[in-house]
């Protein structure tokens, strides 16, 4: 398996700068790179991450999607004084040549392959690359919006003709529409491209009609691109979360890629003048953390964007944490996403009812967008240049203010890991059969549990074997809630009863919210800790919470998991999550596996999970969940039946005033 994360930065990626006065050009700046790579060192990342040295892409490595006539218009610029550089330079649509411009790019494209490389042979498990110029604008022919070459572009041709590989994910979360990896991808169905940017109908750059929701491809690529237009600007954490939960972590599934390439522009984060977005860093934790969960967790982060140097630089640093395996904080803000995604999102998913299996039966139909329309309506014309002036004295007056906020805000989410990643309790030798990262925690005391029992627990424990295993249960739990060990598994008689104390030990221990998610078919013990706990079950039977997965492995895990609970669990944001796993269940190892993966985007990645001792042959694998490694491949994908995708629906009617997140169709 393979461990470890790249990062790629060369210094001299730096040198490409404007030289002369463009009040659009002058936002891409060499600091964007140098900032991004002091931050990372400040949090000591980078003596972390396996350094991997950047190279020039290759003539012909550029030629697999540029065209000829476009390199040597941009090789001939090494030796052009500045007046020659900047008449070539008006020749595009935003952009701008330096003499290091040429060598810049090459490095750029040269870092992207670098980082296909190695992670594509096992040297490492993902990665990022701090590359300057960015790429997703450029065309085949042409440079456009500070891009030459289009990193990303060439990095996912290079995968398919260097490894063989048949589907490539390109998730795309700058603030701009990438048009230049649209264009070179559009009729190709090895490629599922993703993107969502700032449109606001067509008001903005670069304005074009095919960024809208319904350019889906052509010919055989019908279907595999894929536009999420965000209508307004102040987009937030629970809006891009809604994105991935309801339309673009479906479709990856179904999709099924082989590797994950991110076009990472951060100008869709706060602060940013670009963007004018309001997510904060740690939502690219949890974007990073679910592509994590596909391809075997092969995944290249190749930077595009970004124009606000600080939160620039703490979101990179937010995904690099998150790559190397770190917890992710919690995300911050109001779990609601605002009704102008929603209609977006309800678009989008009513364009590619076509061509998606999951999207079948789902109740789907296209929405005008009302509560954005009316805002263009009221646009009057304006004084182009006391416009400038004034959004200059903006930005400059918000990056300050932004700075303040993110140096609080940081404080406020960030926490220091805790030493040990997994804990187990037992025997000695009774992890062998567990992944070598799970640490072994000695055993609580006899007496102390009788104590406990007695005081707190007496209703719950009706056989001496429930006694005998809260030895372990209380002893790894007491670590995660003290914050000794980020997560940690254990086996018991009865399941139930067990999570059932874990519930209320962790709320006589302060915490306030505990998400449990029982799985098999289990008696759920009724709480007493009203409003402290939220309780979801999957199982066959009928029960409060119910999630009909009878044939879970397959058909209908992802609707339920990605359509249901994930958004629930997401809306409720728990201080700590319980997983039991008991018998006659039909989700198979690998959808435990990756149910307990993605559930450890919540609550600072603190997991407790609690298998039956009759379903022991799941530990190894749900430990190695825990500890971080690869989710395994989910197999061929079936389709949902109709009867599930009702049955989920009905659920989030039912929930999604009181669970907000549910929510991903105009009709609320």
């Amino acid at each position: 398996m393979a461990s470890g994360t790249a990062l790629i930065y060369d210094e001299e990626m730096t040198t490409h700068k404007l030289l002369w006065s463009d009040p659009i050009c002058d936002i891409e700046v060499p600091e964007r790179l140098s900032s991004s790579y002091e931050q990372l060192k400040s949090y000591r990342l980078v003596e972390r991450c396996v350094h991997v040295p950047a190279r020039e892409g290759s003539e012909e490595e550029i030629l697999l999607v540029h065209s000829l006539e476009h390199l040597e218009v941009a090789k001939s610029t090494q030796t052009m004084n500045e007046e020659e550089l900047k008449r070539v330079s008006e020749n595009y649509d935003a952009f701008f040549f330096h003499p290091s411009t040429y060598r810049c790019a090459r490095l750029a494209v040269g870092a992207a392959l670098q980082l296909v490389d190695a992670v594509m042979s096992g040297k490492v498990r993902n990665g990022m690359a701090l590359v300057r110029p960015p790429g997703h604008h450029s065309q085949r022919n042409a440079a456009n919006g500070f891009c030459l070459f289009n990193n990303v572009a060439i990095a996912a041709e290079y995968a398919k003709l260097k490894y063989g590989l048949q589907r490539i994910l390109i998730v795309d979360w700058d603030v701009h529409h990438g048009q230049g990896t649209q264009y070179i991808f559009e009729e190709d169905p090895s490629v599922l491209y993703f993107s969502w940017h700032r449109y606001e109908h067509q008001e903005f750059w670069p304005s074009l009609k095919e960024s809208n929701y319904d350019a889906v491809g052509l010919g055989k690529g019908k279907g595999f691109n894929i536009n999420l237009p965000w209508n307004k600007v102040g987009m937030g954490n629970s809006d891009y979360l809604a994105a991935f939960f309801h339309v673009l972590l479906p479709m990856a599934f179904e999709f099924g890629p082989e590797l994950v390439i991110v076009s990472s522009g951060y100008d869709s984060g706060i602060g940013d003048p670009e963007g004018q977005m309001n997510a904060t860093p740690e939502v690219f934790a949890h974007l990073t953390h679910f592509l994590m969960q596909l391809a075997n967790g092969k995944l290249c982060v190749i930077l595009e964007g970004g124009y606000h140097l600080k939160s620039l630089g703490e979101s990179v640093c937010m995904t690099v944490k998150t790559l190397l395996g770190d917890p992710v904080p919690q995300i911050t803000g109001e779990m609601a996403p605002c009704l102008s995604a929603v209609e977006s999102i309800q678009n989008v998913r009513a364009a590619h009812k076509p061509y998606w299996k999951w999207l079948a039966y789902e109740d789907t139909s296209f929405l005008q967008n009302l509560s954005t329309k009316s805002h263009l309506l009221k646009k009057t014309n304006s004084n182009p240049s006391t416009e400038h002036e004034s959004k200059i004295a903006n930005n400059n007056n918000n990056t300050v203010k932004v700075e303040r906020f993110l140096e609080l805000h940081m404080k406020n989410i960030l926490f220091p890991v805790p030493p040990i990643k997994t804990a187990t309790a037992g025997s000695e030798g009774s992890e062998h059969f567990l992944p070598g990262h799970v640490q072994l925690v000695k055993e609580m005391d006899k007496t102390e549990i009788k104590a406990l029992v007695s005081g707190f627990y007496a209703d719950l424990v009706k056989e001496d074997k429930t006694l005998l295993s809260l030895g372990s249960l209380l002893a790894i739990l007491d670590k995660i809630l003290k914050k000794e060990v980020c997560n940690g598994i254990t086996a018991s008689p009865a399941a139930a009863h067990s999570a059932a104390i874990a519930l209320r030990h962790s709320v006589r221990f302060g915490f306030q919210r505990v998400l449990c998610v029982f799985v098999g078919g289990m008696e759920i013990i009724p709480t007493t800790e009203d409003g402290k706990m939220l309780i979801i079950n999957i199982c066959e039977k009928e029960h409060n919470f119910l999630l009909l997965l009878k044939d879970a492995e397959g058909n209908d895990f992802f609707s339920a998991v990605l359509g249901f609970v994930l958004p629930v669990a997401y809306s409720y944001q728990p201080n700590l999550t319980v997983i039991a796993v008991g018998p006659n269940r039909n989700l198979g190892i690998n959808g435990i596996s990756l149910l307990v993966a993605l559930l450890q985007g919540l609550a600072e990645s603190r997991i407790f999970a609690v298998i039956e001792d009759t379903e022991i042959n799941l530990m190894p694998s749900v430990a190695k969940a825990l500890v971080g490694a690869s989710t395994p491949h989910f197999g061929i994908y079936v389709p949902p039946t109709q009867e599930k995708v009702n049955k989920i629906k009905t659920l989030r009617d039912q929930f999604q005033q009181e669970w907000k997140m549910l929510q991903c169709s105009g009709k609320l």
